[in-house]
């Protein structure tokens, strides 16, 4: 019998499928166990958990697997690749595949077919298949480079929007939110907060940008919609990137569009902005329902073992 683990490595959280040939057989999830954004320490402990909860699921010895295919963010930096492949060497038999995020999730909506993808959680990418197998891909670059409407970029525009609002003499009931969150006295001490090395995590702030824009105030529905904006140039980008690749600049050439991320699929207004925005450029795109679920892309790719 041969085995397959998938992992969703992401920010805050992983997510672990173990299946055989035809079917899921445990599924756990865990605190993220990507190294940039925890210690060796903590990321070594998250895995032990799912493995261990994974075992007692199914009865299945992580050295009996066959093959694991992880797809996280920075799976081209040095930092996280060493880490995952020393700790799955000593935790885990058989083959280990690593791959991006955005590519995981581009399998569990096409499965190898042509597509782009659209993730947007705590970070952000979004990446496309060419009809002869390519992929292309736009943003990705970390929070420091990039990262548009993700909940990181959303946290922290949120926080930069509510200091021009300040300077312009405009009332935004997101200020307030902010400091109530991170239990802070004053402007000047959120400041010295947000200015601090190493920074804090502006994602968590998203939820907050959220809810004040549902109570309908204008910094952060304006950040919103950015945000969505901002997404719609790196899908823009990927699509002519495949056009190119491809020799067609015809409207029909357009692919499909797949979404997946908790952005995506919870915060309709970045999801809206950015639809409004791409249909300004490609009035005959497609973006399918709902958000695939990226863990299936990672089954999919250890059971047929190989790369992208």
């Amino acid at each position: 019998m041969a085995y397959f683990l998938a992992l969703d490595a992401g920010g805050t959280k992983t997510d672990f499928v173990l299946a055989d040939e035809t079917q899921q057989l445990g599924r756990v999830r865990t605190g993220t166990i990507k190294r940039m954004r925890t210690s060796a320490d903590i990321a070594e402990q998250n895995l032990r958990t799912a493995l261990d909860e994974l075992t007692k699921q199914t009865g299945v010895n992580p050295r009996e697997i066959t093959r694991t295919c992880i797809g996280t963010a920075g799976e081209s930096v040095p930092l996280v690749v060493d880490w995952l492949r020393a700790a799955f060497h000593e935790h885990v038999g058989g083959e280990l595949i690593l791959v991006g995020d955005v590519e995981i999730a581009l399998d569990a909506a096409f499965f190898g077919k042509r597509g782009v993808l659209v993730l947007s959680g705590t970070g952000s990418n979004t990446a496309a298949r060419t009809r002869d197998g390519r992929i292309v891909t736009a943003g990705g670059w970390g929070p420091a480079l990039a990262d548009q409407g993700s909940g990181h970029g959303i946290g922290h525009e949120g926080l930069r929007n509510v200091f021009t609002a300040l300077d312009e003499e405009r009332e935004t009931a997101l200020l307030a939110k902010i400091l109530e969150f991170w239990k802070l006295d004053s402007v000047f001490a959120l400041v010295e907060y947000a200015n601090q090395r190493p920074s804090p995590d502006f994602s968590k702030l998203a939820e907050l940008v959220v809810a004040c824009a549902s109570q309908g105030d204008a910094v952060a529905i304006a950040t919103l919609q950015q945000a969505g904006q901002e997404l719609a140039v790196t899908v823009a980008n990927v699509i002519r990137k495949v056009q190119r690749r491809e020799g067609s600049s015809e409207p029909a050439e357009v692919p499909r569009i797949a979404l997946a991320g908790s952005i995506m699929e919870k915060v309709e207004p970045v999801r809206r902005a950015m639809e409004e925005a791409l249909r300004k450029v490609f009035p005959a795109i497609e973006l399918l329902p709902g958000v695939v679920d990226p863990i299936a892309g990672a089954v999919w790719r250890a059971r047929i073992g190989q790369a992208a």
